[in-house]
């Protein structure tokens, strides 16, 4: 079992290893763009931040393209439907689509919303619109590819995913940078800021290019069998309501991510262009655990996923065990990475010693994240193979508001001086928002934990 964990585990986590690297690379090379005169390094960095959220906050809404096929592939998978696993990747990629349009209606209203609730500067307000205006060309390929890695992970395949995060990955790093500041010796001399927005749409249709080539070329078994009607092929109409069913729980689960997520960055950015950076610094920094927990996570949902399909209960809880070890392990190890190199991390993504000096002030926070955070996102995994959604949606509603309740009491109580604090101190506010982030880790966790029993027997 052990081995079958990290067979589906570490392909994740080499490929994740690169995605916190490409957030990484925006931010510092937007923090040294100083060549134009107009922005300063924390206007360039709270750009690519607000812009970067207006695309969570499009694309968190879709998540249950990933999400939804990846427990159904692999329930499929383990019961020995290769057909059902075919029409589930076709209904997610029609559903992904279709999905096109919706994002390039509703992108206007979401970046002029946004851009209002930030309440960020011109300057920021300025780059940010730029960045979205380019980016948004990248939506037919990004929405595609969480339905092919949906189906990667339920075909117990983490090694097509992986290969297809490092050629997003790897692609978006170097078109990045090259885009940005070009190469002197072939006479490019970049594009700028807009450099950075345009590395990724060449990332994002470079790694759907290749994901169209492994399906093709390693899953023709999945669609072949005797002809079939379109209507056969997607699975009926029967097959096609029950998975808009099922997602509508991950659509409001999607929902509560983009409220905790996006009001992290609109909350920091009301405090001035110095907090909104170390913020955005901050949370790449804190996310970096994230991206190897994750490995286990999505290990939990092919593994368990699989063992409910073939009926296999003790399988099942001894995958559930054996992920929380390795997951808790990582824990461990990031509390130790924050400790002894945070300081390090945050100069990596900007030189500017105001930007360092205010990460620093809220460095302890990132020491408690780690064990909350990978138990809640290991869970996650876990319920999603066995496509327990309730439970997952229930969880996120419930972080969704320990969040708002812990920022809403804590900056009123800073308002009205029940700290030795200024009230225009936007230090002391962002370590409430740090709080209120904690909570909403605390809340997933500890809901997720108390309704493991009822899951486990719903499943068998």
């Amino acid at each position: 079992m052990n081995r079958e964990v990290l067979r589906l585990s570490l392909p994740s986590m080499l490929s994740n290893i690169t995605v916190p690297f490409v957030g990484m690379v925006d931010i510092a090379v937007a923090g040294h763009l100083y060549s134009s005169g107009l922005y300063t390094a924390a206007a360039h960095i709270g750009g690519i931040s607000i812009g970067s959220m207006i695309f969570e906050l499009l694309y968190w809404s879709f998540a249950f393209l990933r999400t939804a096929t990846g427990g159904l592939v692999a329930q499929s998978y383990g019961k020995g439907d290769m057909r059902e696993c075919g029409a589930l990747f076709m209904r997610s990629l029609l559903l992904a689509l279709l999905s096109v349009f919706l994002i390039l209606i509703l992108q206007w209203p979401f970046r002029k919303g946004a851009l209002i609730l930030s309440a960020c500067s011109p300057e920021v307000a300025s780059l940010a619109t730029r960045y979205v205006m380019v980016r948004i060309w990248a939506a037919p390929a990004t929405l595609s590819l969480m339905a092919f890695r949906g189906f990667f992970v339920g075909m117990q395949d983490s090694f097509s995913s992986m290969c297809t995060d490092l050629v997003v990955n790897v692609v978006n790093i170097i078109s990045s940078i090259v885009l940005t500041i070009g190469v002197p010796a072939l006479g490019f001399g970049g594009l700028g800021f807009d450099g950075i927005a345009l590395g990724t749409v060449v990332a994002q249709y470079s790694g759907l290019l290749f994901a169209g080539f492994v399906v093709l070329s390693k899953y023709a078994r999945v669609f072949a069998g005797p002809p079939r009607s379109r209507r056969e092929a997607m699975g009926g109409r029967e097959g096609i309501v029950r998975f808009m069913s099922m997602n509508k729980d991950l659509f409001i689960r999607s929902l509560c991510f983009i409220a905790i997520y996006s009001g992290f960055t609109m909350i920091s950015s009301h405090y001035g262009d110095l907090m909104l950076s170390a913020c955005a610094i901050l949370m790449k920094v804190l996310m970096i655990f994230s991206y190897f927990t994750d490995g286990f996570a999505y290990a939990g949902e092919a593994l368990g996923g699989r063992f409910i399909g073939a009926g296999d209960r003790e399988g099942f809880q001894r995958c559930v065990r054996l992920v929380f070890a390795w997951s808790m392990g990582i824990a461990v190890i990031f509390i130790l990475i924050y400790g002894f190199g945070g300081r390090s991390l945050a100069r990596i993504m900007s030189p500017d010693r105001e930007v360092i000096s205010a990460c620093m002030l809220f460095l302890p926070w990132l020491l408690l994240m780690p064990p909350l955070g990978c138990a809640a996102f290991t869970w996650d995994g876990i319920y999603q193979g066995a496509t327990a959604t309730r439970d997952v949606r229930n969880a996120m509603v419930l972080a969704a508001a320990a969040f708002i309740l812990t920022w809403t009491a804590g900056s009123t109580m800073l308002g009205r001086g029940f700290f030795s604090t200024s009230a225009t101190d936007g230090a002391a506010y962002i370590h409430v928002l740090m709080a209120a982030y904690f909570a909403h880790l605390l809340a997933r966790t500890a809901y997720l934990s108390i309704r493991y029993g009822r899951m486990k027997k719903a499943a068998f």
